[in-house]
């Protein structure tokens, strides 16, 4: 049997793209005589599609769209992933479902038992469990079809007290497909290699998982689909970062062996990217879909000539073009002559667009209109933060007037502890580097230019700051960022306490400041732009906390 994966980029809600995609594919793969072609975890509807789950016409759409995906199923089958109603009135109104299609109709029907309610993943809110596992018979083999999650219960302490390919096994299969909406995150493609290897070995059956690609707002999918021996070694990887269609073979005889089609053996240490490729590969697709998706083509940003900004706008013109970036300069008169020829030569070396437009005199305009409240006051943050938000106006001022997009250039680490200014630097259409640490920032940076100098190396080696104030420096209000971003680690991503973090040799002073400024800060994060998340703890629909808690503040 000839099987194909269908690795591809869904549009949630978009049912005409999406099943012209499906569709497409399947006849692409009946031209190369593929007998099954598998597509991913509710790609009718794109994931995740939050409430719109709750709508019915939505629900209907998803239907209609697979009976005409079914339509072309003639002499080929195909598994697709849907919502599905729940005909019993006990439990949720909706199962989240893979179609097995085959000559015109729905051959077999999989339900998804295993709901992930934790982190980024809301499915309990919509799905109903399932409860019943069976296997599909086609073209004389035997398949275990299950979703996602539903392989993923077999660690040291299980999330869910079942485990579906252990009914499912019991049916004698020969082979197990999975089909899933797993995000992209740092190190977990490395989680998701062992899980499906165990799976393979466990069951002794070889083990074919198709995931997306694409960015939904926040959350990115990077592919990476993956095919398995039954011994539990790798047979194939899929690209990352990129649609692809790949053929297998799926033979049974006296042992089941699976064998890429027309392919030289799979070599993984050869072919994977770093880690900071990765996040460099995830930022531009999350960039590029989230303007293809909503209908925009052209952002801008403020260029200070620091490093944060200088990053962003290298990943917008790396995913947009850089004749579709606008990197607007917003000297003050606290900025330095240094830094307005850092971002001059970053526009140089880009080549993206660019503008002029200094705040001093809207700035004075702003403190002198306030002249009799400030009276006999020292200058502080008032009026630092009236310098970050007279860049905010002009900012969107653009946006409103040329239909750009704003990008945010603020990073993981000022996010964390507050150091940023609501309504000025702060916003924005989409946050490009809000899950990204300073110091990774300059990793980020120091990658793109290992074979030449895109971003200035003035921009990377000075003392990073907001330039508010005359010789004002980030140090001046947070500790150094390899300290700030290894205690912030520990409890942003590992829930450490800080009496654990203390205990790990930081200091106890710097520990009880930062998680103050965490805690005190979660106001500001609930009214930042969406962040593009590459960690497996980011701000945003990932990690849930009270702005009025006192718990460790």
């Amino acid at each position: 049997m000839k099987i194909a994966l269908a690795q591809l980029n869904y549009h949630i809600g978009n049912f005409e793209a999406n099943t012209n995609k499906i569709i497409s594919t399947i006849k692409e793969a009946q031209a190369n005589a593929a007998d099954l072609v598998v597509f991913a975890e509710l790609c009718i509807s794109g994931y995740p599609a939050r409430d719109f789950l709750e709508f019915t016409e939505f629900i209907a759409l998803c239907d209609a769209s697979a009976k005409q995906i079914a339509s072309v199923c003639q002499d080929i089958a195909c598994i697709i992933g849907l919502p599905t109603v729940n005909s019993s009135p006990e439990g949720k109104d909706l199962y989240n479902s893979a179609y097995f299609l085959e000559n015109g109709t729905v051959k077999a029907v999989a339900n998804k038992a295993l709901l992930p309610n934790y982190d980024v993943f809301d499915e309990y809110r919509y799905f109903e469990p399932a409860t019943d596992f069976h296997c599909i018979d086609f073209k004389g083999q035997r398949i275990a079809l299950t979703i996602c999650e539903d392989l993923w219960n077999n660690i040291d302490d299980p999330l869910y007290r079942t485990r579906p390919m252990d009914v499912l096994i019991q049916q004698r299969p020969d082979l197990m497909i999975n089909i899933a909406a797993s995000p992209f995150a740092v190190n977990h493609d490395q989680e998701r290699m062992e899980v499906l290897s165990y799976n393979a070995k466990k069951y002794h059956l070889p083990l074919l998982y198709v995931n997306h690609i694409g960015a939904q707002t926040e959350l990115i999918f990077d592919g990476g689909s993956m095919v398995y021996d039954a011994k539990g070694q790798i047979v194939d990887e899929l690209d990352y970062f990129k649609e692809q269609v790949a053929y297998y073979n799926i033979e049974k005889i006296g042992v089941k062996e699976v064998s890429i089609q027309g392919e030289k053996p799979f070599t993984p240490d050869v072919s994977r990217m770093a880690k900071i490729e990765q996040i460099h590969q995830a930022l531009i697709l999350g960039i590029r879909d989230y303007f293809k998706k909503s209908g925009f083509t052209k952002a801008t940003l403020g260029l200070s000539g620091g490093i944060d900004s200088a990053l962003v706008c290298v990943l917008a013109c790396g995913a947009l073009g850089a004749e579709n970036v606008m990197a607007v300069l917003l000297p003050s008169a606290y900025s330095s002559d240094h830094s307005i020829k850092d971002a001059e030569d970053l526009v140089k070396n880009l080549g993206c667009m660019s503008q002029t437009v200094a705040i001093k005199a809207i700035t004075n305009s702003f403190e002198n209109a306030l002249e009799p409240q400030f009276a006999g006051l020292p200058f502080n943050i008032a009026e630092e933060n009236i310098q970050s938000r007279s860049r905010a106006v002009i900012l969107m001022a653009m946006c409103n007037k040329f239909g750009y997009i704003l990008l945010n250039t603020s990073n993981k680490s000022e996010a964390a502890v507050g150091y940023g200014t609501l309504y000025g630097d702060m916003c924005g259409g989409i946050s490009v580097l809000g899950d990204v640490y300073k110091t990774q920032v300059y990793e980020l940076a120091n990658h793109i230019n290992r074979e030449k100098e895109i971003i200035p190396q003035n921009s990377i080696v000075k003392p990073p700051s907001a330039e508010l104030r005359p010789g004002q420096k980030d140090s001046d209000s947070l500790p150094e960022y390899d300290v700030l971003d290894r205690i912030l680690k520990e409890y942003i991503e590992f829930r450490k306490s800080s009496t654990s973090i203390i205990a790990a040799g930081f200091e106890e002073a710097v520990v009880r400041k930062v998680i103050r400024l965490v805690n005190i800060s979660e106001h500001k994060r609930y009214q930042t732009p969406p962040i593009l998340r590459v960690s497996a703890k980011a701000f945003g629909m990932g990690r849930r906390m009270p702005i009025v808690g006192k718990y460790l503040s």
